[in-house]
This record gives structure tokens, C-alpha cells and sequence, in this order.
């Protein structure tokens, strides 16, 4: 495996186990989780949940430092022009007649036994 082989797939490895981590996160604070990895073309939701009230599309970034910034800065303008078109793809797929919301779990992993969540909620997509 090369180098740039290795880096990847330790970067997915990482954002793997910042999803796992997102949903168990959101499990213990009574969510229901109705999808993993959704993909509408090659855009993808990493998790849809529900709540009592609401549908709640979650996008996770995952770093094992905060030395290039807080992961949630990774969601600039062209993935949220894509996330948008993924989550109304999944609206109309789904037939969904909830309100719905967009949230963010950005998670360091500077020591992964106690790492940082920080969960920022109801996120303007438009």
C-alpha cells in the first residue's frame, strides 16, 4: 500500500469511527437512528435521524487534532449546496411530512478514549 493509500484509509478509518461515535452520541440522547451513509448520486447524508418532533440529517467531521481548525469549518458552501440536494432528494424519496433540521457533530480525537463533541443544531443549510 502506498503512503497516500495508507493516509486514506486511515482518514476513513477516522471517519468511520466518528460516525459510530455520532451515533451512539445521539442514541443516548433519545434519537432514532433511520439512516447511515445515504447516498443520492455521489452526494451522501452520513446520518438521518428522528426525533419525537422532527427529522434531523446530520453531517460528522472527524479529526484527530484541532491544528487545521475545528472540524465543523470543513462544511463550507459547497457541501452544504450538496447536502441540500441530498436531503430533498431524501424528502421526496422517503415521502417525508415532518419538519426537519440540520446539524453538525464535529468531533477531536486528540485522545480518542475522551474525545471532544461538540453537536451545533438546527444549522441555516440555505
Amino acid at each position: 500500500m502506498s503512503l497516500s493509500e495508507n493516509i486514506m484509509a486511515t482518514h476513513n478509518e477516522l471517519g468511520r469511527w466518528g460516525e459510530d461515535l455520532a451515533v451512539e452520541y445521539l442514541e443516548t440522547k433519545g434519537y432514532s437512528i433511520l439512516d447511515r451513509n445515504w447516498k443520492s448520486g455521489h452526494k451522501d447524508i452520513d446520518i438521518i435521524a428522528r426525533t419525537a418532533e422532527e427529522i434531523v440529517f446530520v453531517e460528522v467531521k472527524t479529526r484527530s487534532s484541532a491544528g487545521y481548525g475545528d472540524p465543523w469549518e470543513a462544511v463550507n458552501y459547497g457541501k452544504l449546496r450538496n447536502l441540500q440536494s441530498a436531503i430533498n432528494h431524501y424528502i421526496h424519496y422517503r415521502q417525508i411530512d415532518l419538519p426537519i433540521r440540520f446539524d453538525i457533530i464535529s468531533i477531536v480525537a486528540t485522545d480518542p478514549s475522551h474525545p471532544e463533541i461538540e453537536h451545533i443544531e438546527d444549522v441555516d443549510i440555505m
